[in-house]
Parts: C-alpha cells; structure tokens; sequence
C-alpha cells in the first residue's frame, strides 16, 4: 500500500500528463492537419487519466465509520 505522500506525488504527475494531454489536443484540433485518430487516442488517455486521478483521491479521504 503506498503512503499519503507516495499518492499525492503521483497525483500530480497524473494531473500534469492530464493538463497537458487536454493543451495538445486543443492544439491538434485548431491545426488545418487534423489527425482523427491521433486525437482520439489522447482524449481516451485523457479519461484514463481522469479515473487514476479520481480514484487515488478517494484513497486520500479517510474511511467513515457508519
């Protein structure tokens, strides 16, 4: 199991790759070559990346007894 610190350092290398996976493909989609296929393949990384970041910030929140 990874400590509190091992997930916030991974947070933010996932939330960097997020950031700059969403500026490369506003980029590719203002360029006159427009690369579908290309395109689509970072927006499907986007949401991977998307679900690794929220799912490692659910294990930061401390479980509630009910």
């Amino acid at each position: 199991m990874q400590d509190d610190g091992q997930i916030v350092r991974r947070l933010a290398e996932l939330r960097l790759e997020h950031r700059d996976l969403d500026k490369l493909v506003a980029r590719a989609q203002e360029g006159a070559a427009l690369d579908e296929l290309a395109i689509k393949r970072m927006k499907k990384r986007k949401l991977k990346l998307k679900d690794m970041i929220a799912q490692l910030e659910s294990r930061l929140i401390p479980d509630m007894d009910a």
